[in-house]
């Protein structure tokens, strides 16, 4: 089980599902939604909704200022005798005034936990779809992180990418790991974010006014034999 690691005065926090939100819980996150981003594609956002199956919230009060789309499964994937746990983190938004204080991180965590199938002894295969080089940091340290630029993947890489997009229900270029967006921007981040120059090169196919996003996966604590 991970630890969510959420200690800031005055936040509360649940994990609710996603199909048990109520009106005032969608019309909340819709909104911090739009305050996130700019060009907010608010179509993209109820997918992760319908698609993941649990959403942590963070509330200040009345004001709802973060939440987290995560889900974990057990699941077959290609070349692994037995089923496997599969994080799919989705979408996180904070509001501006709560930033960088690990809220980002303990509401994907909380949202993770929530299916009850990670503990401290589970391998477990970690998944996300990020459109910016910032959200890709928290996996790309991991030495089985993919994909790497310059780094060709193999064939058993791409298979387990095809197999993690029939989860998140995407369609992804195996070759790249780019995810193929439906013409319209997922969004742009309203904060100013410094990024190297060697952080976006794995996103050069990405067309983020398509919709793109990158497909990262990395397995915790350690990758099987071969990866």
């Amino acid at each position: 089980m991970l630890d969510d690691g959420i200690n800031i005065n005055g936040i509360e926090t649940s994990v609710k599902r996603t199909d048990a939100l109520t009106g005032d819980d969608l019309e909340k996150v819709h909104r911090l939604f739009s305050l996130s981003y700019r060009q907010a594609n608010h179509s993209y956002l109820e997918k992760s909704i319908l698609k993941l199956r649990y959403m942590a919230l963070a509330k200040m009060g009345d004001e709802l200022v973060g939440f987290a789309v995560a889900d974990t499964v057990k699941t077959r994937l290609p070349r692994l005798p037995d089923p496997q746990v599969v994080l799919l983190a989705g979408i996180s938004c904070i509001a501006s005034e709560y930033r960088r204080l690990g809220l980002f991180r303990g509401l994907e965590t909380l949202a993770a936990n929530a299916s009850g199938l990670l503990t401290p002894e589970t391998r477990y295969l970690t998944c996300g779809r990020m459109a910016h080089p910032a959200s890709f940091r928290v996996i790309n340290r991991s030495p089985s992180v993919i994909p790497k630029h310059g780094v060709p993947l193999s064939d058993w890489h791409q298979e387990i990418g095809l197999r993690v997009a029939e989860l998140y229900g995407v369609n992804l270029d195996p070759e790249t790991f780019v995810v193929i967006g439906d013409g319209s921007p997922i969004g742009y981040p309203v904060i100013e974010i410094q990024v190297e120059e060697r952080e976006w090169l794995p996103f050069e196919p990405v067309n983020r006014d398509r919709g793109d996003s990158l497909l990262g996966i990395t397995w915790t604590p350690d990758a099987p034999e071969g990866w």
